[in-house]
């Protein structure tokens, strides 16, 4: 298993909190399968089917929350709500009022939602208690931000933070396509984001395509800064760095791949492959931090 996108918070490290202190603490939201009346359940499930609610592999923890929602479009509920409104006026001679129509609808979600399909989600978090990472694999801040939240309730006082880092992610990149030089370890990829800074918010992007250097210092001189950047790390793991300074598209390429021959079973290469991810990606992170001038103490 490899996550795909890395939104990056901070822990003391090393963080004095064992695996058996954070399964207690997530034992009280566990998972469970919504009721025919909920719409949404959310709760912390097992990341192996026959284990706890904290995996552990050389230290490093994995907890997976697990996410039932119910597909009740507001489009069924408002047609059947108009259906029943046009009997109701039929009947007593007068349309429903503002106040009967929102209590109706509320009636008839009510009716449907016992019958409603459901979806189930599963955003996975990486806890490095060695190094000192929480890392959520989500593509938006918005999601990891309902992991995070759901984690500070459980465990008491956790002392998580954003990673700060001392230098503006935006003013690197560009500076790095400006110079034509990557940082030692990083090579520039072709993919990038430059966005114009004024009213205008004018982009343009590069999608596999090389990049040339003339054109795109045309752009920079023009006021654009870059705000996603495709770079491979030590030839090893390929990622697109954004502005916020989440890394997303995380790929690792074959070099890694190859470590992972004579594995026998399901459990084995999910350990393997977890072991591995981990590995590389703290040393990843930590080049990152430094190629944008060190971690900023708050």
């Amino acid at each position: 298993m490899w996550f795909k996108n890395l939104q990056i918070y901070r822990l003391p490290a090393p963080w004095a909190y064992t695996p058996e202190q954070l399964e207690e603490a997530l034992s009280s939201n566990a998972f469970t399968p919504a009721s025919s009346n909920e719409l949404l359940r959310q709760g912390w499930d097992k990341p192996r089917p026959n284990g706890g609610l904290v995996h552990v592999v050389n230290k490093q923890m994995l907890i997976l929350l697990g996410t039932e929602k119910k597909l009740l479009p507001a489009t069924v509920i408002n047609q059947v709500a108009k259906a029943r409104a046009a009997e109701m006026e039929e009947a007593q001679g007068f349309a429903p009022g503002k106040k009967a129509m929102k209590e109706l609808k509320e009636r008839v979600a009510d009716e449907l939602l016992p019958r409603a399909f459901s979806i189930r989600g599963n955003v996975w978090t990486w806890i490095d208690p060695v190094n000192g990472w929480l890392v959520v694999d989500a593509a938006s801040p918005a999601k990891a931000d309902e992991v995070i939240k759901l984690l500070l309730k459980a465990v008491d006082r956790m002392p998580l933070e954003s990673l700060r880092v001392q230098r503006s992610p935006v003013g690197v990149m560009t500076e790095w396509l400006q110079t034509d030089e990557a940082p030692a370890g990083f090579t520039v990829d072709m993919d990038t984001e430059l966005r114009a800074t004024g009213e205008s918010k004018a982009a343009v992007r590069y999608v596999k395509h090389s990049l040339d250097p003339e054109e795109v210092r045309r752009h920079i001189a023009a006021g654009k800064q870059c705000t996603r950047l495709a770079m491979t790390w030590d030839s090893k793991i390929s990622f697109v760095l954004t502005e916020s300074l989440a890394i997303k598209g995380v790929k690792p390429l074959d070099v890694l791949d190859e470590k992972d021959a004579g594995v026998r079973n399901d459990d084995e290469r999910f350990d393997g492959d977890f072991m591995l991810m981990t590995g590389e990606l703290a040393k990843l992170m930590a080049d990152v931090v430094e190629a944008l001038g060190g971690e900023a103490k708050a």
